[in-house]
């Protein structure tokens, strides 16, 4: 369960909250140009553009929840249950495991056209990073400041859709959002005439009732519906500290609350993190649940001509700025 986003008011953000009822070790992660990365099947890159993103680290490897590299290319992977599909290896194809998507993606295009080019004839990988850790199923946003696109390896194959919403949540496949949409294209953000009947007219008795009828709950659909409809509608003072507020604003409006979401097996789906990243500044801001304190590390402070990840703990522990 997750929701990304794009954003653009000058600079380009790209950011998500991750929805889960546990945490995967993750932390803040920077693969500088000259990290090697080694593949399945595919050659390996030992200079590439530097990125940055939430990742767990295995075995020196990021797996990169998501990411955004030096040129302001995102990409992050989202929860794809029964939908998606992966398969054994096929020759002539470019065979990618959907841990290595992201590296591979960022380590080499500086758009998203490029990305879709690149991924003409891919085949995503029936093979997980080690046996005791199974492939995650899922399908992925990727956006720069021009274009969105999804990915999604479902029994047809590979498909990619332009995403002209920038925005992404989980099942079903992208196709049910582009024909779900239009279920709420009467909403709006501006005070709603009186269309009842022509000989009867009714007062509005509050603000925000052009919105009557947007969804609130937490499922996919609903959540994409929301995110699209704060994104659209929302309005910022063109300044990067109004920006990222205006951002985390948004993720917010779609965050899990600690006993709102049960899953089968009786456990907790929360927000565990929300992350903004600008693609412009190369800048990760990030919040966790207990910390809602946002926090900034940024790509350009780093030597990125190293060879070794870096890696940066999250603040969990809740924090207070005490005034008296």
């Amino acid at each position: 369960m997750c929701t990304c986003i794009t954003y653009e008011n000058g600079d380009f953000y790209f950011g998500r909250n991750l929805d889960l009822e546990y945490t995967f070790g993750e932390k803040v992660v920077v693969t500088p140009r000259n990290y090697p990365f080694s593949f399945q099947c595919l050659p390996a890159m030992n200079h590439h553009y530097a990125m940055i993103g939430m990742a767990t680290v295995m075995e020196d490897f990021p797996l990169y929840a998501e990411a955004v590299n030096e040129k302001g290319l995102g990409i992050a992977g989202l929860n794809f249950p029964e939908s998606a599909c992966y398969k054994e290896k096929q020759e002539g194809k470019k065979n990618v495991a959907p841990f290595e998507l992201i590296p591979w993606i960022l380590g080499q295009c500086e758009s998203t056209e490029q990305a879709e080019k690149l991924l003409e004839n891919c085949n995503l990988l029936n093979h997980p990073f080690r046996k005791e850790t199974p492939l995650s199923p899922l399908h992925w946003m990727v956006a720069d400041k021009n274009k969105c696109i999804v990915i999604e390896a479902v029994k047809e194959g590979v498909r990619i859709y332009d995403n002209p919403y920038g925005v992404l949540t989980n099942n079903p496949p992208f196709p049910f959002y582009q024909m779900y949409m239009q279920h709420y294209r009467s909403l709006s953000a501006k005070t709603p005439e009186s269309l009842f009947a022509e000989p009867l007219f009714f007062k509005t008795y509050g603000q925000g009732m052009g919105a009557m009828g947007l969804p609130g709950d937490y499922s996919p659909a609903s959540r994409f519906v929301k995110a699209a409809f704060l994104k659209w509608n929302s309005r910022a003072v063109q300044e990067e500290e109004a920006n990222v507020s205006q951002f985390f604003h948004i993720l917010d409006g779609v965050s899990m609350v600690r006993g709102a979401v049960i899953t089968p097996e009786g456990k907790e789906d929360i927000t565990t993190y929300s992350c903004c990243i600008n693609g412009d500044q190369g800048i990760y801001y990030y919040k966790t649940y207990d910390n809602s304190q946002i926090h900034a590390i940024s790509l350009q402070r780093e030597n990125l001509e190293e060879t070794g990840l870096k890696e940066y703990a999250l603040c969990t522990a809740p924090s207070f700025q005490w005034q008296n």
